[in-house]
């Protein structure tokens, strides 16, 4: 938490999160011609920010995209905040997320991403088998991923309780193991059709571990966003604890958000 605190202490550094938050997944030009900054300074603060995994970076092709990645300040407010003042804190978070929700579908035409960031004590390959093993996703996963994992073959995501029952549905989209999964994702298949969003999965070695960072883009609505919200990183926990120690979590992690609402 010391790189985050350090790098929440600047005013400039905290302008950026801002900009980020109201428009997630800028490149350093776009981030510049909102503040008025230097290339120079901004790709400081950034590299900071970077550092403290308070941002993200995605690379496509030659440009970097910024995204903010949340999970520092939450730990933050799950150490600091929540345990001393949790209901009176989800009164005010609802009311502000209630906000939020009108603004954007009031407002102009948003399509929200979400970003998330893991390490994992693991190898490439390993992590890759993870995400596209059927017996290894059922187990932290809750469902089987099923594809032969070619590109532009079909995957779905397919309930383990004996009813064969597929709640998600796609295509994959590119395929480089063990780094790089692209795919579709349609969570209502048996519905109106709609554009589906996409999720990317980057796995980054690094001597013992990786990084790994899932992209979900395109997403159709703020609803959906608040459901992956609490999905990936509960999904992510139990795929992380089941690499580093043999098992899942104790608990299914994702049943934690309807216990605490």
């Amino acid at each position: 938490m010391d790189s985050a605190f350090k790098a929440l202490a600047d005013p400039t550094r905290r302008l950026l999160l801002d900009r980020l938050r109201e428009h997630n997944g800028q490149t350093l030009s776009e981030l510049c011609e909102r503040l008025d900054m230097a290339r120079q300074s901004a790709t400081q603060h950034l590299d900071i920010l970077e550092r403290a995994s308070l941002v993200t970076v995605v690379r496509r092709g030659r440009e970097r995209f910024h995204y903010l990645n949340p999970t520092p300040i939450h730990e933050i407010g799950e150490r600091w905040i929540s345990e001393f003042d949790r209901p009176r804190l989800q009164a005010i978070s609802a009311i502000k997320n209630q906000a939020e929700e009108y603004a954007m579908t009031s407002g102009p035409t948003s399509v929200p991403t979400y970003v998330y960031v893991t390490y994992i004590r693991a190898s490439a390959e390993q992590v890759w088998r993870a995400l596209t093993d059927a017996d290894l996703t059922a187990r932290y996963w809750g469902h089987a991923n099923v594809s032969d994992w070619q590109p532009g073959s079909a995957w779905e995501h397919r309930r383990v309780d004996g009813s064969g029952a597929v709640d998600v549905v796609g295509q994959v989209i590119k395929a480089e193991p063990p780094t790089r999964l692209v795919i579709t994702f349609e969570d209502t298949p048996d519905e109106t059709p709609r554009e589906p969003s996409v999720v990317t999965f980057l796995v980054e070695p690094h001597q013992d571990i990786v990084r790994l960072t899932v992209t979900h883009e395109d997403l159709p609505n703020q609803q959906m966003l608040n459901g992956i919200s609490r999905g990936w990183p509960a999904v992510l926990a139990n795929l992380k604890s089941l690499l580093e120690t043999g098992d899942v979590l104790p608990q299914a992690p994702w049943e934690m958000s309807s216990a605490h609402a």
